[in-house]
């Protein structure tokens, strides 16, 4: 089920997935178990060469493409959606719009430390009345004698409980809000007037943590804003754009993992003298999960291919979202049916991997807001 790609990639994958099931895969489960991520999970990322893959080399990262970003993120993810974080908090959303939009004097204080697994940074945009609708946000910055006051609060901020530095999205000017009112702002962990005010744990993975960040009369120097003044709309939705991508291969990594195992299973399971895999309702629900797959894989190699050609890809990013989060769900409860019992029980692999994708589905933009991207970018 593999699409064709260079020597070069088809190498690197041989690598990620040979250190995704030596290395990774002994502590997916303990991981799951014990609700929190070990630094023997941080250590073996680092030492790999996998924390801060999209940061440029002369910082410490590792200079590569988002192709092959988002070929470590599908390996990885066949392991346990814990892994494809880590990436995230050193070279994704935030990480990558420093590297792209940063001042020389931001990058050398945080790329660094974010290649090295030092620093982990969040993507601070989401707010109690202002989700799928980003430009509604109320989180507003005004201007004072050398910096900024931020006065506001964001909630389910991945990453956001434990981050060292969180990219704040904030309105600066009311009246232009997203045509030029809206910036992006760099703020430290320990800043006078942030708080962190609540931890919450989704019905994933208990090791994955979201924040709620509150800032009240919370000061910033100039030395804070990233980019130009009014650019922080312009800034977080090119930063989705690759994210939307990243969660494409990430279910698609995922994906292929479970019909492997639901495969495995119809092989060896027997019922009434007979192994499942000739039963023609298992055949059935395997082969739709082996042809959505392979679309999946189709339309977002594409993707990213004419993304890496610097072409305006359009709503395409959202389509690979939409479909690869739905396509990841659908496999999910096939295969969970195929398994029966055995994957509704704490433990197992595959009722983890279930509890992981319904996440997908809500996260960078839902599968709603999607449709209406893809169908105002058709209307235009």
């Amino acid at each position: 089920m593999q699409l064709e790609i260079t020597p070069e990639l088809a190498e690197i994958r041989n690598a990620l997935r040979k250190f995704t099931c030596e290395r990774l895969e002994p502590i997916a489960l303990e991981i799951d178990r014990i609700g929190s991520i070990p630094q023997e999970a941080w250590d073996l990322m680092r030492d790999g060469g996998y924390l801060g893959m999209q940061l440029p080399e002369e910082y410490g990262g590792g200079g590569f493409d988002m192709l092959t970003y988002c070929l470590a993120l599908e390996e990885f993810s066949r392991s346990s959606r814990v892994f494809t974080m880590l990436l995230d908090y050193t070279s994704g959303l935030a990480p990558l719009g420093i590297a792209r939009f940063g001042t020389p004097e931001q990058k050398q204080k945080y790329l660094p430390r974010l290649a090295t697994g030092e620093f982990r940074a969040a993507f601070g945009l989401t707010e109690p009345g202002a989700g799928s609708d980003s430009a509604a946000i109320s989180t507003n910055a005004k201007r004072v004698d050398g910096g900024w006051v931020l006065n506001g609060m964001k909630h389910y901020i991945s990453g956001g409980n434990s981050a060292e530095v969180i990219m704040v999205i904030a309105v600066t000017d009311a009246q232009k809000r997203a045509r030029g009112g809206i910036s992006a702002f760099l703020v430290d962990r320990g800043t006078p007037g942030f708080t962190v005010t609540r931890t919450d744990t989704t019905i994933g993975s208990d090791a994955i943590k979201v924040g709620e960040l509150t800032f009240d009369e919370c000061f910033v120097s100039d030395s804070a804003l990233l980019g130009e003044l009014g650019d922080g709309f312009k800034i977080a939705m090119g930063s989705l754009t690759s994210g939307r991508l990243g969660v494409a291969c990430s279910c698609i990594g995922a994906a292929d993992r479970m019909l492997e195992m639901a495969v495995e299973h119809a092989k060896q399971r027997q019922t009434f003298g007979k192994p499942l895999a000739e039963r023609q309702a298992i055949q059935w629900m395997l082969a739709e999960s082996a042809m959505e797959l392979k679309l999946a894989r189709a339309l977002v190699y594409e993707t990213l291919r004419r993304s890496e050609a610097g072409d305006d890809i359009g709503s395409a990013a959202s389509m690979c979202k939409l479909y690869c989060s739905e396509m990841a769900g659908r496999i999910a409860d096939r295969s969970v049916q195929v398994h029966g019992g055995m994957a509704l029980m704490r433990g197992f692999n595959l009722e983890r991997f279930y509890r992981d994708m319904r996440h997908y589905r809500i996260g960078e933009g839902t599968s709603e807001v999607h449709r209406m991207l893809i169908a105002r970018d058709l209307f235009k």
